[in-house]
């Protein structure tokens, strides 16, 4: 599956004419895969290094047993992410190493469009520096293994290739399959997360002006915007209309587009989040609006491409803020053409000019060295991880384990059964996803301990979100009725305090 991508990926390129220019003297390949591997060396094989991936492991696991997402285990991903994790257990491979593999070579791919991209504004070597920065950058916003950004940018950023090369076309009598072939790409980008609707919607824009400028009628702009959404769209639609002859269309409905906007926003901590990644910014702003206002403009650079490219920045910020809760990895879909965008400063060589490369590069080096050895700190070894497993599936007794805080992994570790299909920890005890899952999170609660788990998973230490007040007082109060504390652990910083039915 990955050498077909990868090679699918060199003949979009190739038909771009963005393969233009020579290559730099070391082959990027091997420069953007050892750099991406080196820099992921402290995370590889943890498999409690991030909430969102482990979660996205167990369902490709339990899409394996046979459970249907939405209806079995309930998130508001689309299908396609899913499948991508499920894909993941139909290898004879470790599963975590495997996932984390696949999110490197997909990253290595991405950094390659990237320099292709870049080398229409900026010489080779600035280019290629402008893929090491996506890597290096990566890690700083923990969207660097498994993250849905991580697969998703790949197929945005092929697109970005064929619609900035027809932005520069007169009279491209291959511009509808051109917009073709780029909506597929984004049809593939919106079943891995569908916050790429923004860029879909912009590249899909860019097209049709290029085909009013050329002169096409308005019946003709209306018919191929419709045939370029319709090939976005099509996969979404076809998985909602598997689910609803099934009887499970509400669900896929409720789950994918209106949970969202029951979801609330924890407005300090978001604020506080987005104040911290402004700052880590900082370099980029400096490399794309500072530099080319103080410095000379680079021969190499295509306006017709630049404008393009920064339209899709703008685009891309815009999704990254719309939705108001700004986690850092919401960042990724904006680092690759901001990348692009710093390569221009990238290659400044002269005195009083290289700094500007040199801040973006070095300070992104140092992140992605130290954001990573902090997330290591907080989320624990492999080790310590398997320490845990073995605590929690020796008094499980046949009964299924309840993580009401804690690691999602737990349950594809132990194999426990899980007495709800909200198995994401976040969703029945933050405040913030109270009103977004459908049912009332006390209820579901409730039915839960009423299965009488063997196991219940609480935290012992602070918690990054609000919690939900309400099934806080519903755990508390079984385990003091029904349940004992048997052993407390620790994984990294965290502290967790393992409860058994009382004997």
């Amino acid at each position: 599956m990955i050498a077909s991508t990868r090679a699918a990926a060199s003949r979009i390129v190739a038909r771009t004419g963005l393969a233009r220019r020579p290559r730099p003297a070391v082959a990027s390949p091997l420069l953007f895969f050892a750099l991406g591997l080196a820099l992921r060396i402290p995370m590889l094989g943890k498999p409690a290094f991030q909430s969102d991936e482990q979660f996205y492991l167990l369902a490709g696991q339990r899409m394996a047993e046979g459970a249907l997402p939405f209806v079995d285990i309930w998130d508001r991903k689309p299908y396609g992410l899913f499948l991508l994790y499920r894909g993941v257990f139909a290898l004879p491979f470790e599963p975590v190493l495997t996932y984390q593999i696949a999110g490197l070579i997909f990253s290595v791919l991405t950094a390659l469009v990237i320099e292709r991209l870049a080398r229409r504004i900026a010489p080779p070597p600035a280019a290629q520096a402008a893929g090491i920065a996506y890597l290096l950058y990566q890690p700083m916003f923990n969207v660097a293994l498994g993250q849905s950004p991580v697969f998703y940018n790949l197929p945005v950023a092929l697109a970005a290739c064929l619609v900035l090369a027809a932005r520069c076309r007169s009279e491209d009598r291959s511009l509808f399959r051109r917009g073709m072939a780029a909506m597929l790409l984004v049809w593939l980008a919106l079943e891995i997360k569908y916050s790429a609707v923004f860029e879909g919607l912009a590249f899909g824009l860019m097209l049709l002006a290029r085909g009013r400028v050329d002169g096409w009628s308005l019946p003709r702009l209306a018919m191929t915007g419709a045939a370029w959404a319709l090939a976005a769209l099509a996969p979404t639609l076809l998985v909602w209309t598997g689910y609803a002859a099934t009887g499970h269309g509400e669900a896929f409905l409720q789950a994918n587009f209106l949970s969202i906007f029951g979801r609330s926003v924890d407005h300090a901590d978001a604020f506080a989040q987005l104040a911290k990644e402004s700052l880590a910014l900082i370099p980029f702003a400096l490399a794309i609006l500072l530099a080319p206002s103080r410095l000379p403009a680079r021969p190499e650079t295509d306006p017709v491409m630049l404008t393009g490219i920064r339209i899709w920045a703008m685009v891309a910020l815009f999704g990254f803020l719309a939705f108001g809760t700004w986690y850092d990895h919401y960042l990724g879909p904006v680092l690759v053409p901001l990348c692009v965008l710093a390569a221009p400063a990238l290659g400044r060589t002269a005195p009083g000019e290289r700094w500007y490369g040199r801040l973006l590069l070095g300070f992104g080096l140092l992140g992605a060295l130290v954001v990573p050895a902090l997330q290591v700190r907080e989320r624990g070894t492999a080790a310590a991880f398997a320490s845990a497993s073995a605590a929690v599936a020796r008094e499980l007794r046949g009964r299924c384990l309840y993580v009401y805080e804690g690691d999602s992994a737990l349950y594809r570790t132990t194999n426990a059964c899980i007495p709800t299909r909200f198995a994401y920890p976040s969703h029945l005890n933050a405040m913030n996803e109270a009103g977004a899952l459908g049912v009332d999170p006390a209820a579901e609660v409730e039915r839960i301990l009423a299965t009488r788990p063997g196991v219940i998973v609480v935290s012992e230490s602070s918690r990054p979100n609000l919690p939900n007040l309400q099934t806080r007082a519903q755990i508390r109060k079984a385990l003091a009725r029904s349940y004992e504390r048997y052993e407390g652990l620790s994984i990294g910083t965290r502290r967790f305090g393992l409860y058994r039915l009382k004997r």
